[in-house]
This record gives structure tokens, C-alpha cells and sequence, in this order.
């Protein structure tokens, strides 16, 4: 990085006239903050000075300048917006609160998940991604300065550099920024360890010289001779990262082969292969250490050829060959040291973004859509919230408390009744943003309900979730079935008089592998009463007498037929309706009124002729009605509201009232209030409506 006794030269340079205008005015607003006896001049200077090394737009030195936590406490602060335009104002906003999260806690360096989520929460959050640069900026200022703090301060701000800021720095691609902001941190962490290495690399350092520009002298002029024009030139090694290695491998500094280091560069492919060929020549080669990932691309698009050769004193180097293409495709920071030394995930879109940001650093102009573009395509689908005892949360996009809750455990999901976020109650269909605390209200005994798993309602946004509901009400499903099954077996029992019924030849009968299958099956209607009753009179099974008892009056009907109640109807043995099930009835000449399911066979099946006898019922149930407000949005107005009243008509769902808005772009909200009798209900003509042409969006409003 540059160097220069004062920074505020430095931030001159390279800016037309009206920039530096604008510089020195934003210097004369620093300038107001109160002398600090700790430090001779304001932090954000130093900062903004980081920065030209990376040939920043003019915004983003402003905003550096600007960014001092101090210039909070002046009277009256300045107005930052009206002085230098939105963009700044929101890097400003931004930066300020990236210096005042307070997620980091060191027991997260033995937490990878959690330091991941937190790095994904800092990038996402943050309106200009060029912010995120001025807080790396921050950060390395911040630890020239270190030295003057407390040793548990000093502790705390490096390790949460190693464990946050450089895997930031190195996964934008901006690798100076990692490699100081990796050293510096270790310097502070293991100050031995770091001088040990220091001071070996000082005293090899002449040697490890000799060895390179004698290397390259031999390589450069056989090139040459060859016709090859190249650039040559030693790779630098940093202190952590030869640390790391060390550790990796287990080995002294001493054996690490890889401190001696070429890069070549050469004009075309072609060139790339005839320039191995001639190293292998020249020099004696390490097979096992040859790597062609020209041929054999890594993962994340990586090419070069990696070779170890021995030197005439036995030196090991290592010789890296690549095209001026490879080589700004690899130095552009597409994600490929992010990938295999961080072990993150490689995707298409962290590749385009971390292109787009190298943009960002290049150009200055259009910045906003770069920006944009960047946040936009990396955290698109993510939020990331925090539990009230500071443990972050990766979620979904548009994710809802009761997500957070089945996040946390899927009995905390079940048991969940209600959601405080950042203290303050919500309802359990509100959407989450990054950054927020959440509190999940549980009751003892709680159970999901229904509605959860609709879609049209908007309670759960995560697959995870929904899937989590479905599998509970599939188990009570089960487990109801299995009870009715055992109910209507026991019945048919009784009333065959059968004693000591014997399980094992029911299962087998039926082909079923144990007793709870067997009974769910009963229960579903799988096997039918009358196929029980036709197994349990066979003469084999023990048959004892029961007694005759007193027919009892008719019970009251539970069905309702045609809308009237206490008509006589009988269940059918041959589907056994239950509640709740779609139900039909047919009308006998002989036995009345039978109710049977719609899907049942017997009713499926019957002849035109005798369909005439089939008539509408329905569960007994007293029947309510609500009134519902709902919203429909459509791209184009014309004729929605009566195409939306035409299925509700169809549905038999009687509108309460209706208004209608529209735009000068033919764009329109229709607000409405219907008669449902339930969700179910209300989620079908949602769903329907949502069908129409044009439509946007159809949900229930809150």
C-alpha cells in the first residue's frame, strides 16, 4: 500500500479541480472534530487514504472521509445529504452501521457457520457494496493504530478480523486488502510466532532472491531465444499464510518448497506449453507436483500450469504458466481462492458478482447499476436475523417469524403462538429483515394449525417448514385412522361375537406386515367393514353368543341432507365415511337415505340411470360465514373486476363490497370484501383468481 507522510495530499491526486473542492470541503468538516490526545488526526483521513490505492470514484472518498463516528457528536451535525448528494449520505449510513454491529463474539472463530452467516449479513445489509470497502479500510486503519489499545481490545479486533473482514476482503477478490488485514491480525494473535517467521524470511531473504533472478535470468533469455516474450517475476509469500501452510502440512518454515516462487506470463496457449517444455528441460522436475489446470480447469474457472523444479543447489521453485488472460481472470478475484481456501460453495452468481465488484473498483462510471447489480444477485434470497441470545439465523427471503421458530427446532415451530421482533409483537405472517432480533412466544402444549401450510396466507415461506407441518398432520392423520380402524374392527367383533380374535391371521389374511398398517388401512377405509365382516365369520374363528339388546331410538342424524337436518340416513359400510370427509347420498328404496364417500366405488360406478338417485349432503355442522377483505393486483385493469366476479359467483361466495383503483399505466388494485365459510374455502377462489390473466398478486388482507 501507498505510503506518505501526509495523507491529505495523497487524496488530491487524480481528481479534477471541482473534486478537489469537494475533498477539501469534507476535510474542513472533519477538521471540526475535537483533537483526540490519542491520535494526531482524524481516523477517516487515514482511511480515505487506503483507498486510492484502489482508484475508488470520488463518492467513495467522501463517504470515507465523511465516516468518522465523531462527526455524530458535533452541534449540529452536518447535513451530509444536502452537502454531497444521496449516494454519499448512504455510504455514510451504511459505514456507520457496519462500525456499530456488535453480532461478533470470539467463541465464533470455533463456529464456521455462524462467522459465515455473519459475513453474508454484513455484505447484504449494506445499500452500496462500497461501503463494505470503506469499513475494510476502517478495519486496517484501525490496526496500524492497534498497538496504543488495551491487550484484550487487541485480542478481540484481530481475531474478529481473521474470522470476519479478511475472508470478506478475500472473497471480493481484493487481495491486498486480505493479505494485510491477515498479517497485521496475526501479528497481534501469535506476535512470537509472527517475529519467528519475519525473521526467517529476513534472514533468507537475499538467498531466496538469488535463487528467483538467477532462475528467471536463465528462463527470460532461453525464451527469448525461442521467440517468447514473457514477464517473469517472484510471487510474494505473506507471514499468515506461510503460518498456515506450516500448519497444514506440518513442516518447519525451512521445508516449505513453495517460498520460492515464479510467475510466467506469455502471450498465447500455445506458448504456455512450449514454455513448460523448455523448464522441464532446463531443470530437474518434481512429477507428483505438476498440475495442468489448463487442460483440466478447477471448479471456479482457475487456469495455469504449476510445476516444481530443483536448481542447480538442489532449490525447490515453483513455476506457475499462464496467459495474460488466466492471469486477470485469476487476479480479478473470481472467487478462486475464496473457493479452496475458504471451502465455500462456488456459484455462477458469486462469480458474476465478484466480477462486477472489480468493476466497481475500476470504473467510475454507472457505479449505482454495478452496486446494484452486485447486491442484487448475491443475497437476492437470503435474510439473516438473530435470536435473542445473538445466534444469527440464515433464512429465506420474505421468511416469517413462524419460519425463524421451525429454524430453531420444529417443536419450538409447532409450540409457536406468537413473535416479538427487536421487542415488539407481530403477527406471525410478517416478513423478516436482515438485522433484526427475534423472539419466538411459545405455549406449553401447542400444535401446528392448518392455515400455516396455505399458501395463499402467508404464514411459512421456507420448504423446510411447510414440510415440517405437513409431517406432523400427516402423523395425526395416522394416528386418527389407526384409532377409527381399531374402533371399527373392535365393533365388527363384538358384534360377530368374536373372543380372543386372532391378529396374526388377519394380517395375514389381509396381507399386511404389522398391526398398525392393518388398522390404518380399516381406518382409510382401505379394507372395508364388509370385508372384515365376510373374514370374521369364516368357521374357524371362536364365535361366542352375545346378547340381544334393546333397539334404542333413532340418534339424531348427524348428515345434512339437501340443507335440512334430522333427516334418517345410514353410513355405508362399504367406504365408512367419517366427518369431514366429502360425503354423498343415495337414495334406497328400502334402507332410506345411505351416505356414502364421493370417491367411494359403489357411487362412482353407478349407472346414468341411477345417478337420478343421488342427493346432496353434508355433515351437520352448523355452518359459519366471515367477512373477509382481499386484494387483488393485476398489470392491467380493464375488465378485472368483473372477470374476478364472475368466479366468485361460480364459487357461490357473495360479495359484501368492492372498490377499484387504477394507475396511468393501466396497472389497478382491486380491494374487496367476501363471504367465506372457511379457509379452505377462501384458499381455493385465491388460488383461482390468481389464474386470471394479468394478475400480480391475490392475498387476504391483513
Amino acid at each position: 500500500m501507498q505510503t506518505n507522510s501526509d495523507p491529505q495530499k495523497l487524496l488530491f491526486s487524480g481528481f479534477s479541480k471541482p473534486d478537489r473542492q469537494q475533498i477539501e470541503q469534507a476535510l474542513a468538516i472533519v477538521a471540526l472534530i475535537p483533537e483526540d490526545p490519542r491520535y494526531h488526526r482524524p481516523k477517516s483521513i487515514d482511511a480515505a487514504a487506503i483507498l486510492m490505492d484502489f482508484n475508488v470514484d470520488l463518492d467513495t472518498i467522501l463517504a470515507a472521509i465523511l465516516s468518522d463516528p465523531r462527526l455524530e457528536n458535533l452541534t449540529p451535525p452536518p447535513d451530509i445529504k444536502k452537502q454531497f448528494g444521496d449516494t454519499v449520505a448512504t455510504l455514510v449510513k451504511d459505514v456507520h452501521w457496519l462500525n456499530k454491529l456488535t453480532v461478533y463474539s470470539p467463541d465464533m472463530t470455533d463456529k464456521p457457520n455462524q462467522t459465515e452467516i455473519l459475513r453474508r449479513m454484513l455484505l447484504s445489509m449494506t445499500e452500496d457494496v462500497r461501503a463494505v470497502l470503506i469499513k475494510l479500510a476502517y478495519r486496517l486503519q484501525f490496526l496500524h493504530i492497534l498497538p496504543k489499545e488495551s491487550y484484550e481490545l487487541r485480542h478481540f479486533i484481530a481475531q474478529e478480523t481473521l474470522d470476519i473482514y479478511a475472508p470478506i476482503a478475500n472473497r471480493l477478490g481484493i487481495h491486498q486488502f486480505k493479505w494485510e488485514l491477515e498479517d497485521m491480525a496475526f501479528r497481534y494473535l501469535e506476535p512470537s510466532i509472527y517475529l519467528q517467521i519475519a525473521k526467517s524470511l529476513s534472514t533468507n531473504r537475499i538467498h531466496r532472491e538469488n535463487c528467483v533472478n538467477a532462475f528467471i535470468k536463465v528462463l527470460k533469455t532461453t525464451l527469448a531465444e525461442e521467440g517468447i516474450h514473457c514477464q517473469c517475476y517472484g510471487r510474494p509469500k505473506h507471514i499468515y499464510s506461510i503460518w498456515k501452510k506450516m500448519q497444514r502440512k506440518q513442516l518447519p518454515i525451512e521445508e516449505l518448497y513453495d517460498l520460492l516462487a515464479v510467475r510466467v506470463i506469455v502471450d498465447n496457449l500455445s506458448q504456455c506449453y512450449t514454455t513448460l517444455g523448455i523448464v522441464h528441460n532446463l531443470w530437474q522436475t518434481i512429477p507428483k507436483e505438476f498440475d495442468d489446470y489448463i487442460a483440466n480447469p478447477k471448479e471456479n474457472g482457475y487456469q495455469s500450469l504449476h510445476t516444481v523444479i530443483l536448481d542447480a543447489d538442489g532449490n525447490r521453485i515453483e513455476v506457475q504458466i499462464r496467459t495474460q488472460d488466466m492471469h486477470d481472470y485469476a487476479e480479478l478475484g473470481v472467487a478462486a481462492h475464496w473457493s479452496y481456501k475458504e471451502g465455500g460453495k462456488q456459484t455462477a452468481a458469486m462469480e458474476k458478482s465478484v466480477a462486477t465488484l472489480r468493476k466497481l473498483l475500476e470504473e467510475k462510471h454507472s457505479v449505482d447499476t454495478l452496486s446494484d447489480n452486485f447486491r442484487n444477485e448475491l443475497f437476492s434470497d437470503r435474510v439473516y436475523v438473530l435470536t435473542p441470545a445473538g445466534k444469527l439465523i440464515d433464512l429465506v427471503k420474505g421468511a416469517t417469524p413462524l419460519d425463524f421458530a421451525y429454524a430453531i427446532h420444529t417443536e419450538v415451530g409447532h409450540r409457536c403462538r406468537g413473535a416479538k421482533v427487536n421487542g415488539r409483537i407481530v403477527p406471525l405472517t410478517y416478513t423478516l429483515k436482515s438485522g433484526e432480533q427475534v423472539e419466538i412466544l411459545t405455549a406449553k402444549d401447542g400444535a401446528p394449525n392448518h392455515n400455516w401450510i396455505d399458501p395463499n396466507l402467508g404464514y411459512l415461506k421456507s420448504h423446510r417448514a411447510i414440510n415440517r407441518v405437513k409431517s406432523w398432520f400427516g402423523n395425526q392423520q395416522q394416528a386418527e385412522k389407526i384409532a377409527l380402524g381399531k374402533a371399527i374392527l373392535d365393533k365388527e367383533s363384538h358384534r360377530l361375537g368374536i373372543k380372543n380374535l386372532n391378529i396374526p391371521d388377519v394380517l395375514n389374511h389381509f396381507k399386511q406386515p404389522d398391526s398398525d398398517t392393518l388398522l390404518e388401512a380399516i381406518g382409510r377405509g382401505h379394507i372395508t367393514s364388509r370385508q372384515l365382516a365376510g373374514f370374521l365369520k369364516v368357521p374357524e374363528l371362536e364365535v361366542i353368543p352375545v346378547k340381544t339388546r334393546p333397539k334404542k331410538s333413532p340418534a339424531k342424524s348427524v348428515i345434512s341432507v339437501a340443507g335440512i337436518d334430522n333427516v334418517q340416513t345410514s353410513l355405508a359400510h362399504c367406504c365408512s365415511p367419517v366427518l369431514d370427509d366429502d360425503i354423498i347420498g343415495y337414495i334406497s328404496h328400502h334402507h332410506g337415505i345411505t351416505v356414502h364417500r364421493t370417491d367411494c366405488k359403489n357411487i362412482t360406478q353407478l349407472s346414468l340411470e341411477k345417478q337420478a338417485q343421488l342427493i346432496a349432503v353434508t355433515w351437520g355442522v352448523e355452518k359459519a360465514s366471515h367477512a373477509v377483505p382481499i386484494v387483488v393486483q393485476a398489470y392491467n385493469a380493464q375488465n378485472l373486476l368483473n372477470n374476478v366476479s364472475q368466479i366468485l359467483a361460480q364459487s357461490k361466495i357473495h360479495i359484501f363490497n368492492a372498490s377499484m383503483s387504477s394507475n396511468p399505466d393501466l396497472s389497478g388494485e382491486l380491494h374487496m370484501t367476501i363471504q367465506i365459510e372457511n379457509t379452505n374455502q377462501l384458499s381455493q377462489v385465491l388460488s383461482k383468481i390468481s389464474q386470471l390473466p394479468n394478475i400480480i398478486e391475490v392475498r387476504r388482507q391483513v
